[in-house]
This record gives structure tokens, sequence and C-alpha cells, in this order.
């Protein structure tokens, strides 16, 4: 509930008034449980994040050609955006703002470093189209994926995996040598 809120008003215009009042409890009740509103973002954003990093940890991530890897990852990452969507949707959207919005940031930063060092190692091994910058690839990849919080809707029909399939078919036929 406190993520889908995060979500509607923003982060800085939630108060813990407004989290327990959409929860139906007084704000001591959420406080038996978290320290605060910082405790649930960092809840919500580990989730997201610690599901990205399970799939760089996957062994179709660490194993066989470079080109394949990278596809792993990036289906691996929309798959993990539809089944925590609003989790990955709060992660798209926080600025730093925070100590625990900071840290979050570091993370993802590190994501986006494990990402391109694959891209690197597609141009290397020569299964990435050369006339495109790797970096440039790294960011067209996830902007495509991360696009996926402001139109795709689990309930609307659409398979994650069909999904999956779908972005990483348009996108790796783009990209490959």
């Amino acid at each position: 509930m406190a993520v889908r809120v995060f979500n509607e008003r923003g982060y800085d215009g939630t108060s813990m008034e407004d989290l327990a009042r959409a929860l139906g409890v007084t704000k001591s009740a959420i406080y038996h449980h978290v320290s605060g509103k910082e405790d649930l973002l960092r809840r919500s954003l580990d989730h997201a994040l610690d599901a990205l990093f399970a799939v760089t940890r996957e062994p179709g991530a660490a194993t066989g050609p470079a080109i394949d890897r990278l596809e792993h990852v990036v289906r691996g990452s929309v798959l993990v955006l539809a089944e925590r969507l609003p989790h990955v949707t709060l992660l798209l959207r926080v600025r730093g703002n925070t100590e625990v919005e900071r840290r979050a940031l570091e993370r993802r930063r590190e994501f986006n470093r494990f990402v391109g060092a694959l891209v690197r190692d597609c141009v290397r091994e020569g299964s990435v189209r050369p006339d495109v910058d790797p970096l440039l690839v790294s960011r067209l990849l996830f902007g495509m994926v991360n696009s996926l919080v402001e139109w795709y809707r689990p309930d609307r029909g659409l398979d994650p995996a069909d999904l999956a399939d779908s972005l990483t078919s348009v996108a790796f036929g783009g990209i490959r040598s």
C-alpha cells in the first residue's frame, strides 16, 4: 500500500498520515512495524534492486557468448519489472533526495555498469553491430525496458514472458551484427 501511495503522490508528497489513511490504521500502528516512511521506501527499492541483481547472478547471465548473456539480463529485467511493477516504478522515480534514494541510485549505477560491461564484451566478440556506440546500446536497451512502467499493465492480458520475448526480439534483432 505504501508503494502505491508513493507512486500516486510522490515519496516527498506522502506523509505518514497519508499512509495511515490509505491503510485504514493509525500512524502508531505503522510505527509498530517500521521506523518511518524512509524504511518503507528502502524496503521497496531493495525489493526491486535485489531482483534485478539476482538476474545478473543467474547462469544465463554468467556463461556463454556475451550477446546471449546480455539478452538474458534484458529479458530477466523485463520479467522483474512485470513481477514487481510498483516497486520498479518507484525505483525509476527516485531522484536522490534522501540517503535511501542515493543508495538506490548507486545500486542502479552498479547495475548499469554490469550491463555496460556486457555490451563492451559483445562488441569485442563482434556480436553487436560495430557502427553503434556500446554506451548508446546499453542506454537504449534499458530505456526501452524502463519505459514499460509507463504503459505496461499486467491486468490487460499481456503475459510477462510474451512481453519479454517481444522486447528482446525487437531489441536484439536491431543490434546483432
